[in-house]
């Protein structure tokens, strides 16, 4: 495993440069290589932004986190996918992308809805915070989401899973980075399946 400081990341982010995220990425595969990775995973929903910069110059493969749940979604019949993440994983094109080349539908948070989860992630998740005002605001998202015709909610954050669960999510969830994690342990093990998460976390 290697990182750089999420500074790094979020320095490029708000200037727009996907190609200095792409570049973050791939010293980070470059660094891997050395020590004998196979292929290559970014548990970072947002990141995956810059995949296509990176994938046409990586020394080694990747699994893409938007494809890992999206076979995970079609697999478990669902339809019609809430999305939530940081304000620019929402805005980007990682996750329709994936889900339509599947036949599988995209609804993003409002404007409002986005700006209140990004605030929600940067502010306090990423520095541990977990407030009840917080998990309210997501599980009204989803309820909302819910009434909207969604059939499951895609956690597209790694923080997004420390306060929202199966347990009281109005909504199954598909929690990106379970998934990614279970697919890349197939994968190493051998059978390169991406058998989908039942459900839980």
């Amino acid at each position: 495993m290697h990182t750089p400081s999420l500074e790094d990341y979020v320095n490029c982010l708000e200037r727009g440069d996907l190609p200095g995220v792409g570049d973050l990425m791939l010293a980070s595969a470059h660094k891997l290589v050395k020590c004998g990775a196979d292929f290559l995973i970014c548990p970072d929903n947002t990141i995956h932004q810059a995949f296509s910069y990176v994938e046409p110059r990586s020394p080694l493969p990747w699994l893409h986190i938007a494809d890992v749940v999206a076979d995970s979604a079609a697999a478990r019949g669902f339809k019609r996918l809430g999305l939530t993440g940081t304000r620019w994983l929402v805005e980007s094109d990682v996750y329709p992308a994936r889900l339509e080349a599947r036949q599988l539908e995209c609804v993003r948070p409002t404007q409002s809805e986005m700006i209140e989860i990004d605030r929600i992630i940067m502010d306090e998740l990423v520095h541990g915070q977990f407030k009840p005002d917080s998990v309210a605001t997501f599980l009204e998202l989803m309820a909302r989401m819910k009434a909207d015709g969604c059939d499951a909610v895609i956690l597209g954050c790694t923080e997004i899973p420390l306060i929202v669960n199966d347990a009281n999510a109005p909504l199954p969830i598909l929690d990106s980075t379970r998934l990614l994690a279970e697919a890349a342990l197939q994968k190493a093990v051998g059978d390169g399946a991406t058998t989908p998460h039942d459900g839980g976390t």
